[in-house]
């Protein structure tokens, strides 16, 4: 379904292998998260989604797992933004913002996606699923 979503926008976009449900279960244990249903979809059908400049529209997840640890242990960030727990991010807009799931109690809380502001640490609604920021980002609507 997601490859076929990417696909019929007409945009060119690059698929990396599939993961597998250990690499998920691998990212769930390292993160301490349940991932939402949509992006472990996603993720069995390709591990990553490239698009135009090589942007990651959805990341492997070895980048999912990297980029949330990294945001959530630097002590550097920990002083110049707000704590990055509640949130899980899966793709950035290539100009330094990030694209997340707001997370509760380690789970997902709702579907919506948001986007983190690098410059002001602004946390804005962007789609309300998964589905809608693929075709809303490929097409433009989102623009950050």
């Amino acid at each position: 379904m997601w490859k076929s979503l990417v696909e019929g926008l007409g945009k060119e976009c690059r698929f990396e292998t599939q993961a597998n449900n250990s690499e998920i279960a691998v990212a769930e244990a390292k993160l301490n998260v349940v991932l939402p249903d949509a992006l472990k979809a996603c993720l069995l059908e390709s591990n990553g989604i490239f698009g135009e400049y090589d942007l990651g529209l959805v990341w492997s997840i070895e980048r999912i797992i990297s980029t949330n640890i990294e945001f959530r242990e630097s002590t550097e960030f920990s002083e110049l933004y707000m704590p990055f727990d509640s949130m899980l991010f899966f793709a950035d807009a290539g100009n330094g913002d990030q694209f997340f799931f707001p997370l509760q109690s380690s789970k997902v809380r709702r579907n919506d996606v948001f986007v983190w502001s690098h410059e002001d640490d602004s946390r804005n609604w962007v789609a309300p699923s998964m589905q809608k920021y693929i075709e809303w980002w490929v097409s433009g609507k989102i623009n950050v």
